[in-house]
């Protein structure tokens, strides 16, 4: 092989200088530094090719493809190495891609710093611009539309959703426990980066009087929404109302209890409210809970209030806690009040006001009993729990209180107890 050592070449004539000839390889040796103090063109120059109508594409780098999805779907696989700076267009040909869209298999490589899912653009009329930056993120849209991230990432959120409960039916005569707001609990792979709605239901305003117990506020996370619970029947309504879990009915006269969220509804978020017994010595009906139906209220001289279902465990924090319990009934005269139901409800009345639901269990109040200015108990407040792996973490938006514990190896659980409105939102990372 020749070797010309000289310090500049000029042309000849003119000013055109010409190395090599067509079909010619130029190479620039490692190491060496090619600096331009002029101007340049030709260099780096995107290749278009022809129009693209079939469903595969294996792509090189340095070119433009337009791509007419018309009659099928195309699925671009990119080069399977790749050097710093190599860039690559595609271009929607007959603004199809809504219809039938481009797929890209990054062929190992990352692809916006992932490798899956495969990216997938489905815009009318939408062009993407890739360069390759390096191995750590791979190819980068320069961009595509709104430069949008098409590897989303993925998590497993597990969530205890509850409720806020009722209250129980105000005191003129044997009123029925509020039934516990609505219990839902399970796993759902969702996006990063993404913000959800998060609610935390209120309970039930405390009933006085002839008034029907309040129902609870509805608990939301995503697309999971917890019913709150049905109030507590009263002298005037002895029929209670529906919920999460429904409402006890009224005693005094023959009653009909309010009916708890059950089958139809799926999925199951609690039970049926007890039934207040009839005549002069009715008792009131226990609330529904999560895990059982409220008892009816005793019907003989001193009757017994209905208890409130039970509510229903969960160890989403670790230890086993109970939720969403139904409130008690009345009871008659020196009859005993019903009990609250395990996972926060509240007791009923005997001649005195019932008790409050639990705060942040979704518990039923419990029913006033006589009188017509006792005071029933108030539903408790709803909650939120979200359980996720500790690699991962949550950012909450706007008046949401919550507390972060690590009790549980390998995971963070937030526990979300209040937000002011409907537009408080989580991001996961």
């Amino acid at each position: 092989m020749s070797k010309i050592e000289v310090d500049a070449i000029e042309p000849q004539s003119g000013t055109a200088l010409t190395i090599g000839a067509s079909g010619d390889t130029i190479t620039i040796p490692s190491g060496a530094t090619l600096t331009n103090a002029g101007t340049a063109t030709g260099f780096a120059a995107i290749a278009w090719q022809s129009v693209v109508t079939a469903a595969t594409l294996t792509a090189v780098a340095g070119r433009g493809y337009p791509i007419n999805t018309s009659s099928n779907a195309c699925t671009v696989t990119l080069p399977a190495a790749a050097s710093v700076g190599d860039q690559i267009i595609f271009t929607d040909y007959a603004r199809n891609w809504g219809t039938n869209a481009l797929t890209i298999n990054p062929n190992s490589l990352k692809y916006q710093g992932n490798t899956s899912p495969n990216p997938v653009y489905d815009t009318n009329g939408e062009s993407i611009h890739i360069v390759y930056v390096d191995a750590t993120k791979g190819w980068v849209p320069l961009y595509d539309g709104a430069v949008a991230m098409e590897t989303p990432q993925t998590l497993a959120v597990t969530y205890l959703v509850v409720a806020g409960g009722a209250s129980g039916g105000g005191g003129t005569y044997h009123a029925g426990g509020g039934g516990a707001g609505g219990y839902r609990t399970d796993t759902l792979t969702m996006n990063k980066e993404t913000a959800f709605t998060v609610t935390v239901g209120a309970g039930g305003a405390t009933a006085t009087g002839n008034a029907v117990g309040v129902n609870g506020a509805n608990s939301v996370f995503y697309n999971i929404t917890s019913a709150g619970g049905g109030g507590g029947g009263s002298y005037s309504s002895e029929t209670a109302l529906a919920g999460g879990s429904g409402g006890g009915g009224a005693g005094e006269t023959p009653t009909t209890a309010g009916a708890g969220n059950t089958p139809p509804t799926s999925p199951v978020q609690g039970y049926a409210g007890g039934a207040g017994n009839g005549g002069a010595n009715g008792a009131g009906g226990g609330g529904g809970g999560a895990s059982q139906v409220g008892s009816v209220g005793g019907a003989t001289p001193n009757a017994p209030g209905g208890d409130g279902g039970d509510g229903a465990a969960n160890t989403i924090t670790g230890g086993s806690v109970t939720y969403a319990g139904g409130g008690g009934g009345a009871g008659v005269g020196s009859g005993t009040a019903g009990a609250g139901g395990a996972g926060g409800g509240g007791a009923g009345g005997s001649g005195a006001n019932g008790v409050a639901g639990t705060a942040n269990t979704g518990g039923g109040g419990g029913g006033a009993e006589r009188g017509g200015t006792a005071t029933s108990g108030a539903g408790g407040s709803g909650i939120v729990i979200l359980k996720i792996v500790d690699t991962n973490s949550a950012t909450f938006s706007g008046g949401v209180t919550s507390s972060l514990s690590t009790s549980v190896s390998g995971y963070k659980i937030y526990s979300i107890t209040a937000t002011t409105d409907t537009s408080q939102t989580v991001t996961f990372s």
